[in-house]
């Protein structure tokens, strides 16, 4: 099956990039759900947070970093966002690529589900 996300990161799918490095890339979600929602993925294929080990724990701390980076970039840095990650059908993962959901630009509502 072929991975949306691994598409992305090749190029060889069209997506609104706003951030890349050597280990991740960052884009507008397709189907937004804040004024600002951008989805950060690291360029290596980890189905979920299930699949974060040893050998790739220092990613995680590396997307958080980028995930700040563009909430600035994007100007809601200061007034505040959220960063959600889902792991697997009932948590709401519909895209099984490691990936942080980065939403802001509006006040966010709890509990979240």
């Amino acid at each position: 099956m072929t991975c949306i996300f691994c598409e992305i990161v090749a190029g060889r799918q069209p997506a609104d990039i706003v951030y890349e490095d050597e280990q991740a890339v960052a884009f507008r979600d397709i189907k937004p759900q804040a004024p600002v929602h951008i989805l950060i993925i690291p360029r290596e294929h980890i189905s979920g947070p299930l699949h974060v080990d040893g050998d790739n724990a220092s990613l995680i701390g590396h997307l958080i970093a980028v995930a700040a980076q563009v909430a600035g970039q994007e100007g809601i840095a200061e007034a505040g966002y959220r960063l959600v990650t889902n792991q697997g059908r009932a948590g709401g993962q519909s895209v099984y690529h490691l990936h942080l959901h980065l939403l802001g630009g509006r006040r966010m509502g709890w509990p979240p589900g």
